[in-house]
């Protein structure tokens, strides 16, 4: 760990400077070993991903995982929160590579085993911020019932941020921009410090992602990438010590990635289709439906996000 060996304002600027290139540096060097993408039938525009390196998220997660442990001080708790995130990540890169996809069962087992294991984490490490707030009011949480909501909401945020992930650039701009506002809450409330600076190292490491990822891209995260880094929200939502702001900081990620799943869950086990209008997930509707172009969606849900978060940041200020 630099951050033992060396002044912070020194670890600052070497962790600024090293993140970003290391990242890069493996991602140029893993591409040709990544796989490539076979376009997605029922997405909008799906057949343009045809051809891309695909699981991206197998070279940056292990890249922020390295570099978290080079510039932010390690402890029990964080690095078993690392390994479920290489798990989770793990799992999205061996999807990505099957010839056939996994099933739905298979994969929301997998999901539900690693989101008893970031949720029982939090609740045996974090006792004084087993609570939610409603307009001021706490109320405090026992432990076993949040060990239940905490793996819904870690199994929701995985699955949100993975149906998010459909346009060159989008995924991981909203990601951030979420990511950005719950260390915020952190920071503000002094819940976990460290939880701040891991996004900051997380943030610089989707920055050469991002370059590539840039439509039109070469590079696409894949279920590698989205899965940890819904992970890691879930992560920062419980950290800020009211995980109901997971609604108002990760609005549009909840929106877009959930609304799917919840017309698909209401078709298939009380055969209603109260959606049968709109085209999920939301980015797609948003394209195929209302003409909005990737540049568009991009944009304008980053701007709903931002304002959003504007909002509730200043409300808990």
């Amino acid at each position: 760990m630099l951050c033992a060996l060396i002044p912070k304002n020194i670890c600052l600027i070497i962790a600024v400077i090293f993140t970003p290139f290391f990242c890069a540096a493996l991602l140029k060097l893993f591409s040709g070993k990544l796989p490539k993408d076979h376009g997605r039938e029922f997405a909008v525009d799906g057949e343009k991903s045809a051809g891309k390196i695909r699981g991206a998220g197998v070279v940056f997660i292990p890249s922020f995982i390295v570099c978290a442990l080079l510039f932010v001080p390690v402890s029990i708790e964080y690095a078993i929160y690392y390994v479920l995130l290489m798990l989770g990540m793990l799992s999205g890169y061996l999807d990505d590579r099957s010839e056939k996809p996994w099933g739905e069962y298979k994969k929301g087992i997998i999901d539900f085993v690693i989101s008893a294991g970031v949720s029982g984490c939090f609740v045996y490490f974090n006792k004084a911020l087993l609570k939610i707030s409603f307009f001021g009011m706490g109320v405090n949480i026992h432990p076993v019932v949040y060990f239940i909501l905490g793996i819904i909401l870690v199994w929701m945020l995985i699955n949100a941020v993975n149906c998010c992930d459909g346009i060159d650039g989008y995924c991981a701009t909203i990601s951030g921009i979420s990511f950005i506002s719950l260390a915020g809450v952190c920071l503000m409330r002094l819940t976990d410090i460290k939880a701040v600076s891991l996004t900051a190292v997380l943030l610089l490491t989707l920055l050469p992602y991002l370059w590539k990822n840039s439509q039109p891209s070469t590079m696409m995260m894949g279920d590698a990438g989205s899965r940890a880094l819904g992970l890691f929200a879930a992560i920062l939502a419980m950290k800020s010590g009211n995980a109901l702001l997971v609604i108002p900081l990760c609005f549009v990620i909840c929106l877009d990635g959930l609304l799917g799943i919840a017309k698909v869950s209401m078709i298939r086990f009380l055969h209603l289709n109260v959606m049968k209008k709109i085209r999920t997930p939301l980015h797609d509707h948003s394209r195929k439906n209302m003409g909005w172009s990737n540049t568009q969606v991009i944009y304008r849900y980053s701007i709903i996000q931002i304002i959003i978060s504007a909002v509730t940041l200043a409300a808990l200020k």
